[in-house]
């Protein structure tokens, strides 16, 4: 019955405003309508990240859980992990509506957002009481109107660090002004410090990720490379939404924000393989950006990706895709005859630089 009402509601979200549709799948997911089916998991998909065992390595993406409301059923989806966030110090109203675009034509989205959530506080307290089982994330953000958006970061880790298995420090959302500027080489020495300071004082220190944009030089991705190494931070996540409108036949592809969806898996996966081959294999990475099948998220593991994360395609597919995807990566790894998804990576990257 779920499963039917699940293909039903598909449909029918698509009739709605897009944020509208986006908040009454929250709904259904705190109110048990959607099926929980638990972790897809096989030895063959079962992995380590930066030291968390996961079950699978399909995770989702920030920006669907903002405000960490779903937590448990979320992380009961099929998902190997998953991070809510971006949270911020304080609550924010984030941009104007209309600010969710479906570009149904090119299976994409645009959103400016613009870090709209309910602070840092009312997230912890949620995060606090998350299930036991399970690998969670929180996104950081910086607040709008902050004068030390670095600091900010620093904050909310310090807020929801002791609830969390990770944490991502997110400098490449296209709708905050100035904080791509945070990317470039000394300001994110100097953030990334302070971050890491805020994580030392924790009981129980959290694996720590940066999040870049696709949007990027090769001289800014040799600059992250050597940051995040010297740093002593636990990976990278390549990448966020990208500002390109190359190509797109939608109505919307004007709109202003960061486009998600099929339209920048090659931008994104050929990021991923050259942060990969800059990093030599020291950090593990995570691959987003326009994964939509099992064939994609293998493609990017095989461009270097420890494991991958996914949203945009959810809104087409729906949150079962995330257990197809994972049932579909283990019989190509099986395919190809690989014993476990750590012998996959990295084994096509030349391909994609």
């Amino acid at each position: 019955m779920k499963t039917a009402v699940q293909k039903l509601g598909l449909p029918l979200m698509h009739l709605l405003d897009p944020e509208v549709a986006h908040g009454l799948s929250i709904k259904a997911l705190k109110l048990g309508m959607v099926p929980t089916p638990g972790p897809v998991t096989s030895p063959r998909l079962a992995t380590t990240l930066a030291g968390m065992s996961l079950p699978n390595p399909v995770g989702l993406a920030a920006g669907f859980d903002k405000n960490a409301e779903a937590i448990a059923p979320l992380l009961a989806s099929g998902f190997g992990f998953i991070e809510v966030g971006a949270a911020t110090p304080r609550a924010q109203a984030g941009n104007a509506k209309p600010r969710l675009f479906r570009l149904t034509a090119d299976n994409a989205a645009i959103n400016r957002f613009g870090f709209n959530n309910q602070g840092m506080d009312l997230i912890a307290g949620r995060l606090a009481g998350r299930p036991d089982s399970g690998v969670l994330g929180i996104n950081l953000g910086a607040n709008k109107d902050s004068t030390d958006k670095a600091e900010d970061f620093a904050k909310v880790l310090t807020a929801c660090g002791p609830h969390v298995d990770f944490a991502t420090v997110n400098v490449s959302s296209p709708n905050t002004e100035k904080l791509r500027d945070l990317q470039g080489k000394a300001a994110l020495e100097g953030l990334l410090a302070g971050v890491m300071a805020a994580n030392a004082a924790l009981e129980k220190p959290v694996a720590i990720f940066l999040k870049i944009a696709p949007d990027l030089e090769p001289q800014d991705l040799e600059d992250i490379a050597d940051v995040a190494i010297s740093t002593g931070i636990s990976g990278i996540i390549a990448t966020n939404t990208t500002l390109s409108r190359d190509g797109l036949l939608s109505a919307h592809a004007a709109q202003a924000g960061g486009l998600s969806g099929q339209p920048l898996f090659e931008k994104s996966t050929r990021i991923l393989a050259q942060i990969s081959a800059l990093t030599d294999g020291k950090l593990p990475l995570i691959g987003v950006g326009g994964i939509a099948s099992a064939e994609q998220a293998y493609a990017k593991i095989q461009a270097g990706a420890s494991a991958v994360q996914l949203y945009t395609a959810m809104v087409y597919k729906g949150i079962g895709l995330a257990g197809d995807i994972a049932r579909g990566l283990d019989d190509l790894l099986a395919r190809d005859g690989f014993n476990n998804v750590a012998d996959a990576v990295g084994t096509k990257r030349e391909e994609w630089q």
